[in-house]
């Protein structure tokens, strides 16, 4: 069993930045595709970011160029570097993480409790 736990969100005028944490409780996350999952009030979960067992990067449309994955193997932690953030970014963000083989279907993995993210204009 996986165990996810988010810290790090918080609220962020336009253009600013934030840098949740996601701390992998249990096996390493090196066995697990991992990555980071929005929601945002009336809307359906999208996937945001996510790196492959490989170190290989994915990014959604809306946040290439914005948000970057680094991790730290040796704190089994990863993060979601959120730059020049925009009002449409205010969601629940969370981690997740699912086997490799299932990577494309991140969103059905597992999930952490989630860390609010507010961008004002």
């Amino acid at each position: 069993q996986v165990q996810l736990v988010e810290s790090g969100g918080g609220s962020v005028q336009s253009g600013g930045s934030l840098r949740p944490s996601c701390v992998v409780v249990g096996p390493t996350y090196k066995n697990y595709c991992m990555g980071w999952i929005r929601q945002a009030p009336g809307k359906s979960r999208e996937e945001v970011a996510k790196i492959d067992r490989e170190g290989g990067t994915t990014y959604a449309d809306s946040v290439k160029g914005r948000f970057t994955i680094p991790k730290d193997d040796a704190r089994n932690t990863a993060y979601l570097q959120m730059n020049n953030l925009k009002p449409k970014d205010t969601a629940m963000y969370y981690c997740a993480a699912i086997e490799p083989i299932f990577c494309n279907d991140l969103i059905s993995g597992y999930r952490g409790q989630g860390t609010q993210v507010t961008v004002s204009s």
